[in-house]
Formats: C-alpha cells, structure tokens, sequence
C-alpha cells in the first residue's frame, strides 16, 4: 500500500492516476470526507492530517510507501510516525529553489526544512525538486472567463515549468524502484518559456487569441497583497523581481524526468491541450 498526501492535487492526482495505470494499491490521505469528483479514480480514501501526527496512524495501516508534502508544521514528527508504523519509503516533494540555501525566503525555508526532516528521520528517501509547475497557468481561468486578455507578474521571467503528469510519473517510478532511494532529482518541462508564449501556446488549444499584457513589480505587489500571505509575497518577488539577491534561475532545463523515466518531459502545449476543458467548463 502507498499512501499519498495532496491526493485531491495537481500532482497528487497525477501520482494516484500513475500508481493505478500499475495496478498498486493506494490510499489517499485527505483531512475530510472530500468533495464530489476531486479524488482520483482508483484512491481509498483515509482522514488525517500531517500537522497532526498522531492522526495518521489508522492511514499508515499496512503502508510501506508515502508521498508527502513539505511544510507542515511537525515534519519531524510526522516522519516519526511513518517510522514507527515500518513505512519503508519515503518521497518528499520539494523545490528547485532548495540549493540556494536562503531561509530568509518563507517558502524555500519551509522546503529547505522539510528535506532536513526527511534526510534526518531514520528513513529511507528521495527527493523531488521540481521547477515551477504549468498547472500554475489555471491561476489565469478567471481573466480568461471574463475575456481574451491575461495581466499577470513577471512577464520577462522564462521558467522551465514542468508537467505535474511528469512529476507524478517520476514519483511512482521512485516509490516502486528502490534504486532511487538515497537519490534526489531535479525535474523541469523540456524548455523555458515566457508568460507570453505559454498563454499563446494556450490560446491554440483553445482555439483562441489571446493577449498577454506584463504588470509592473508595483502593480504585481498590489495584487498579491491580500491574496496570500506577506511573507509569500515577498518570496516570489525574491526568486523573480526584478534586481533580486536572491534570484531564482527557474529557465534551466533539468535532467530529473529522462533520468528516471528514460524520456523527456512533456511540452507545454500537450499540457494546455490535455487541460483545455478546464478552461471552458465553468463547473471545471
């Protein structure tokens, strides 16, 4: 049995999906009953909670495989939990932004600690560092529902951004393969791309013209501002503003997904055709 956390995710689903495609056994850890369509085909569902430890113990029944999240608030004593119950496998989703080592950032920090709980708890792991994600593209579904025109942050940083459907291949390959234990794997999509060119490449999907238009750093700030919290604000603007210390080199292509699955990543433009309903369904 596996269990996966963030099964109602982007990457989650695509791991469940991945682990079913080999006929293995998942569970999916949810912290309530989830809604109508949102768990992937082929998950048993289980209640707990990683910021509770204790509360994953009737989930752990019989595992011997885990998929985690980074970030919560007792990883040590999560892990410890995983221990104890003979989980014999652990894969820590993480970040490209790890290396960097800048625990001034609040969101490198908390990947930066989690892989530290990991690497410390007396179990055997992988670690995966992805690049940004194309799923980060539905952040742009409520402009595209209300025209042809996208205002977004960044518009001048290219990010490699890569397929969760990839990241969930490689996390299945990784929890089924012991060779990969001890390893850890930078994944990225096959090239880098500007806002622009992932909204055009969109756009064909959709059978659409679409306009992308660049907001300026003090017109971004203003945005962000109430829609997440401060300290993840100021992250982002760390890894892309502009004359950052600290920036974020999120264009290189990375070696991850042919590393473990022996081929490349998917394109972007197979993302948006495999995802287009989503962005004409209002119920999607």
């Amino acid at each position: 049995m596996i269990l996966v956390s963030g099964a109602t995710g982007n990457v989650g689903g695509e791991l469940v999906a991945a682990l079913a495609r080999e006929g293995r056994p998942v569970r999916a850890l949810v912290r309530g009953e989830p809604a109508p369509g949102r768990l992937p085909e082929g998950a048993e569902p289980v209640v707990g909670d990683l910021n509770d430890p204790a509360s994953l113990r009737p989930a752990l029944d019989g595992v011997r495989g885990a998929f985690l999240l980074p970030g919560y608030a007792d990883m040590p004593g999560a892990l410890a939990e995983l221990r104890a119950a003979g989980v014999a496998h652990v894969v820590l989703l993480s970040s490209i932004s790890v290396p960097d080592g800048d625990l001034g950032n609040a969101v490198s920090r908390f990947m930066i600690r989690s892989e530290e709980a990991v690497r410390e708890a007396d179990l055997p792991w992988t670690i995966l560092r992805p690049s940004g994600f194309m799923s980060n593209t539905f952040q742009w579904k409520g402009q595209l529902a209300a025209g042809d025109v996208v205002e977004d942050a960044f518009g001048d940083v290219a990010i490699a951004s890569v397929d969760p459907y990839d990241i969930g291949a490689v996390a299945a390959r990784v929890l089924l393969d012991k060779e990969h234990v001890g390893q850890t794997y930078a994944l990225s999509g096959p090239r880098a791309l500007l806002p622009g060119d992932r909204l055009r490449l969109l756009g064909e999907a959709l059978g659409r013209e679409l306009t992308f238009v660049g907001l300026s750093d003090a017109e971004a700030r203003r945005r962000m501002d109430g829609t997440m919290p401060e300290e993840y604000v100021e992250a982002f603007f760390r890894y892309y503003g502009q004359g950052s210390e600290h920036a974020l080199d999120d264009s290189v292509v990375r070696p991850g997904v042919r590393q473990v699955l022996g081929r490349g990543p998917r394109e972007f433009a197979q993302w948006a055709r495999a995802h287009a309903g989503e962005f004409t369904d209002p119920k999607a």
